[in-house]
């Protein structure tokens, strides 16, 4: 059976997210932007955290690691890279590491570009990706540290995961990322019907992640660089896929 997921507003636009196994009764979080939330959607199940996980340094992805450690002794689990800039971690992990959250084995995947020592968390079995600020619902994060080339190779690793697969991400963009999107392809009717369903959802203040891979892979022009209608929007036409990635975050940048 699939963990249980739950997904936490924090701050302004951040989440976080609580994976759960009954069986064995671990539970993890993903990223720790304030504590008090997550403690509170805690204490409503009965859920005791084991395991505390961070995808990148940034402090709204980590300002809450040290009071959520102190409440309830959960491990503390980073990227060997990020090491020296994140709270003291129990485990320090790299592409090659495995861990399990109950029977359940997580895959750590490399990925920079918003940050150098960026990770995101692979559970093949439950069919979940938490990606942060690396894919993000309808776009991508700002390239603070990495390359346009770093994140581009990337978002190739988590394009390639099942389609099936909810990407689960750190921030409320999505309807300003969708807007950015339909810039470039106002032709694309499952990208003009996903604004439609966004905003609907936020006019209800509902979250719009997790969303499913192929969801992405069909209106997140990130994703779709190597499509020629894409390469011709930006003015690249038949350019590599990386180049009009390039353009594409540019673009977005100054959007």
């Amino acid at each position: 059976m699939s963990l249980e997921l739950v997904t936490i507003p924090c701050r302004t636009d951040n989440y976080a997210y609580l994976v759960h196994d009954a069986a064995s009764g671990q539970t993890a979080v993903i990223d720790v932007p304030d504590a008090a939330p997550i403690l509170a959607a805690l204490k409503s199940r009965g859920w005791q955290l084991s395991d505390i996980l961070i995808t990148h340094h940034h402090d709204d992805h980590i300002s809450g690691v040290e009071t959520l450690r102190a409440a309830t002794g959960a491990m503390v689990l980073g990227a060997v890279a990020d090491a020296h800039r994140l709270p003291p971690l129990d485990y320090a992990l790299t592409e090659a590491a495995s861990f399990a959250i109950g029977t359940e084995k997580v895959r750590v995947i490399d990925v920079p570009g918003h940050t150098i020592g960026h990770i995101a968390f692979h559970f093949p079995d439950s069919g979940y990706a938490f990606t942060a600020d690396s894919l993000m619902s309808g776009g991508c994060g700002r390239l603070f540290e990495g390359t346009p080339a770093q994140m581009y190779a990337s978002l190739q690793k988590l394009a390639a995961l099942p389609p099936e697969t909810l990407i689960c991400s750190g921030h409320e963009y999505t309807a300003s990322n969708l807007r950015f999107a339909a810039t470039l392809e106002p032709g694309n009717a499952q990208l003009m019907s996903r604004v439609e369903a966004v905003a609907a959802q936020r006019a209800k203040g509902l979250p719009t992640v997790p969303v499913r891979l192929q969801t992405e892979l069909d209106t997140n022009p990130f994703l779709r660089a190597h499509l020629p209608a894409v390469q011709a929007s930006v003015g690249l036409p038949d350019a590599d896929p990386a180049i009009v990635f390039a353009e594409i975050r540019a673009r977005k940048d100054r959007f």
